[in-house]
């Protein structure tokens, strides 16, 4: 049996701008430069909607929902099924204090498993014609993590075919700059 040929990036798919939602990931203590860009690429676009979703790497998906919302459980057997709560309402205040004064309609999503997956799906679900991602926190830890898995952002843009926009939340200085292997 050979194998399914996957759908590649064309013309034919693209997405337009106009009037499209915009998908927006989001990560606790994120630099609200992330939500307010997607905010204001949402207004430019004519105030179209954002959907700010969190994905919790430490839940699995159960079922992905037709709204774009997915039934969730945790990985861990030891787990108490209702710890993800209090995260999720604190993720969605969030939101309200940082978009509130943009007069730019928003939704949250909380979501599970792989980010790249996650988002992916959703933005699929809603028609996205975006995806907006913080980049990579600074530290030797995010660098080390960066190397071994890949950033999300990557991971977007090489496995769904819409724009990634990805929002740099700290520079580093070119002669500053230390290659990965030399940590």
């Amino acid at each position: 049996m050979a194998p399914k040929a996957v759908p590649q990036p064309s013309v034919e798919r693209l997405v337009p701008f106009t009037d499209r939602p915009v998908v927006v990931g989001l990560v606790p203590d994120q630099d609200p430069l992330v939500l307010r860009t997607a905010a204001s690429l949402a207004h430019a676009m004519g105030d179209t909607r954002i959907h700010v979703a969190f994905v919790d790497v430490t839940r699995y998906v159960i079922e992905e929902l037709q709204d774009g919302t997915v039934r969730h459980a945790p990985v861990s057997p030891d787990a108490v099924d209702g710890d993800w709560t209090g995260l999720h309402d604190r993720l969605e205040l969030r939101c309200a204090d940082t978009l509130g004064d943009l007069q730019v309609p928003w939704d949250f999503h909380y979501l599970a498993g792989r980010p790249d997956r996650a988002l992916t799906h959703l933005a699929r679900t809603v028609d996205a014609c975006v995806i907006v991602v913080g980049a990579r926190r600074r530290g030797v830890g995010a660098q080390l993590r960066e190397m071994v898995e890949g950033s999300v952002g990557m991971h977007l843009a090489h496995h769904q075919h819409r724009p990634v926009l990805t929002v740099p939340v700290s520079v580093v200085d070119w002669k500053d700059l230390d290659a990965p292997w030399t940590m």
